[in-house]
C-alpha cells in the first residue's frame, strides 16, 4: 500500500481517492486490515479528523468495515458497493476499463427497452411534445457529441415517464459515468444518433400507450450500435 502525502486543498477527498484506488486495483484485498487512524494520519501527513471522515465515506461506499475498537478491514466491493462506484471503476490509472464499458453497454441494452415499455404505460400523451423537441434537436444537430447529448435528453424524458426511482437513480449514475466518454464514442454512436426515425418510432409507441411496441422499437434503436461496440470491445480485449 503505497500511500502518498495529501494535497491539503481537498484532504478528505484525497485520502478517500488513494484508498479507493488501492481497493479497486486489488492492492488492498478483501479482508486486508487498514492501518490505524493515527498511522494513516502520520503517513499521509493529514489530521486524524480528515482520515476519520474519509473512512466514514469509504464505509458508506461499502469498501471497508469499521468496527469500533477493532481493526478496520477492506470489504469485497463487488458484493457490498453500489453504482456510485462506477465512475472510479470505469477510469483507472487514466485508462478505460473495457470490462466496465462492456457492462455499461449490456445494462443500456437491457434497461432501455424496459424504460420505454414503462413510459408507454405510464407517461401519457403529454409526453409527446418533450420527446418531439428532443428528436427535432437531434435531427438538426451536426456535431456528433452534441447529438449524443440530445439523445440522452430523449432518454431522460422516458426515464421520468417510467416513474421508476430505481431506473432514475441507475440512469443518473450511468449518465454521469458515460458523459465524459462521449467524444471517444462519437464515431461509433453516429449510426444510432443519426437515426431520428428510430427515435420517432419509440416516441410514437410511448405516446400511443403501447408498451410492447415501445419495448420492441427501443430494442431496434439500441441494438445495432450496442452490438457494434461490444464487438469492438471484444476485439480490443483479444488483442
Amino acid at each position: 500500500m503505497a500511500l502518498q502525502p495529501v494535497n491539503r486543498r481537498s484532504v478528505t477527498e484525497d485520502v478517500f481517492d488513494q484508498i479507493v484506488t488501492d481497493v479497486l486495483s486489488g492492492e488492498l484485498a478483501p479482508g486486508h486490515p487498514l492501518p490505524s487512524e493515527r498511522r494513516l494520519a502520520e503517513v499521509l501527513g493529514v489530521s486524524r479528523p480528515a482520515v476519520r471522515e474519509a473512512l466514514k465515506r469509504l464505509a458508506g461506499a461499502g469498501l471497508i468495515e469499521v468496527r469500533q475498537g477493532d481493526t478496520t478491514t477492506v470489504r469485497d466491493f463487488r458484493r457490498t458497493a453500489g453504482l456510485d462506484l462506477l465512475p472510479q471503476l470505469l477510469m483507472r490509472g487514466g485508462d478505460l476499463d473495457l470490462s466496465v464499458v462492456r457492462s455499461i453497454l449490456e445494462v443500456r441494452l437491457h434497461n432501455g427497452p424496459k424504460v420505454a415499455e414503462l413510459a408507454a404505460g405510464r407517461g401519457g400523451p403529454e409526453l409527446g411534445d418533450r420527446l418531439d423537441a428532443a428528436i427535432s434537436a437531434l435531427a438538426d444537430e451536426v456535431d456528433p457529441v452534441a447529438a449524443q447529448r440530445h439523445a440522452l435528453a430523449f432518454w431522460d424524458h422516458l426515464v421520468d415517464a417510467s416513474e421508476s426511482i430505481v431506473f432514475r437513480l441507475m440512469y443518473n449514475t450511468l449518465r454521469t459515468t458515460y458523459e465524459p466518454a462521449l467524444p471517444a464514442l462519437a464515431a461509433m454512436m453516429a449510426a444510432e444518433v443519426g437515426r431520428p426515425d428510430a427515435y420517432r418510432a419509440v416516441a410514437a409507441a410511448v405516446v400511443a400507450g403501447d408498451p410492447p411496441t415501445a419495448f420492441d422499437a427501443a430494442r431496434r434503436l439500441l441494438e445495432p450500435a450496442t452490438t457494434a461496440l461490444l464487438d469492438a470491445l471484444g476485439a480490443l480485449e483479444t488483442r
